[in-house]
């Protein structure tokens, strides 16, 4: 069986399978991993459109884009429709695929400034911000949603029609309410509603952990690309796990212990090669949390990384790594 492909505007991609962007996860070292695994497209960590207007310096760092993860999409969040597509503008000649609206994070303090999934609650302004930024530039604009903003207000067929309208080239659904955060079961069928009202392609997201999941949710929703964003935590082998699957339905053996230290290790010398020894290997602890869950004494080590300063010192804690339970 082939690898279906996903088309967002003029790009095609080699498979539909997307790293969903994550604050503090999708950064350039991870997204280097991910797509060593086959990921078709990788998201970057939403951008504040203000902190490209102020030019604040944590800014720039979360725009760098290396030649080898591409193609990527750069997200952009904020509620100004102006700002939004003149900041769009002003970074468009750099090298990323997609500029993707951030319309679904459910972080109290974005939700607050009535940007992330607080936009959901206001149609008008979402079709604005879509319209505005898609005459700004020529790039394909793409907007990330969810199911709605609490179970009262569950609309995202409507915004999904919004976006469309707007000249939105995709549109991701993550099936839970901002009110949901991640806890319950995700929507599925929200995913199936939206993709039966818009001709453009639907990207499902929420609850997809293998290949199997990845192929259900197909059926189920009609979806034309699957997000993974939870699931690719300390698991950067998801992507070649789903295309595997998709291609014969095999499932790879997992990763065993040397595998994922040695993973690890060359994760945490790429944070230092792009962050500093100070920060690279700080932002490497929930990492090596996440890439141990499950294993022989994983609590104990979480202990023993959270006070971790140097590569020397991670090097050491890892030694003792040995079965999972």
């Amino acid at each position: 069986m082939g690898i279906q492909k996903l088309t967002i505007g003029d790009v095609e991609l080699d498979n539909s399978y997307i790293l969903g962007p994550m604050a503090g996860v999708t950064d350039l070292p991870f997204r280097l991993l991910c797509r060593e695994q086959g990921a078709g497209l990788l998201c970057m960590e939403m951008v504040s459109a203000k902190g490209i207007l102020y030019n604040n310096k944590n800014t720039e760092s979360l725009l760098a884009i290396h030649p080898e993860e591409k193609p990527v999409s750069l997200q952009l969040f904020g509620s100004d429709p102006k700002i939004i597509s003149e900041m769009a503008k002003r970074i468009e000649d750099r090298e990323f695929a997609f500029l993707d609206i951030n319309m679904g994070c459910p972080v109290p303090k974005v939700v607050k400034n009535g940007e992330g999934s607080g936009l959901m609650l206001e149609p008008k302004r979402v079709y604005e911000i879509v319209h505005a930024t898609v005459k700004a530039i020529k790039k394909p604009v793409t907007v990330k949603i969810r199911k709605g903003f609490d179970d009262d207000h569950v609309n995202a067929v409507e915004i999904a029609k919004i976006i469309e309208e707007a000249g939105g080239a995709a549109v991701a659904v993550h099936g839970r309410t901002r009110e949901q955060y991640y806890s319950g079961r995700a929507d599925w069928d929200i995913i199936r509603q939206v993709k039966e009202a818009v001709s453009i392609p639907v990207i499902g997201n929420g609850d997809v952990t293998s290949g199997e999941q990845a192929i259900a949710m197909r059926k189920q929703t009609g979806c034309d690309g699957i997000m993974i964003a939870r699931g690719a935590q300390g698991n950067p082998w998801i992507f070649s796990e789903l295309l595997a699957y998709e291609r014969d339905g095999s499932i790879p053996p997992r990763p065993d212990v040397v595998q994922i230290k040695e993973t690890m290790l060359r994760h945490a010398r790429l944070q230092i090669q792009y962050k500093g020894d100070y920060l690279g290997i700080r932002e490497m602890r929930k990492h090596v949390a996440w890439y141990t869950r499950g294993m022989h004494g994983s609590t104990r080590l979480r202990e023993a990384i959270n006070k971790v300063e140097s590569y020397e010192e991670l090097e050491k804690c890892l030694e003792g790594l040995d079965h999972r339970e």
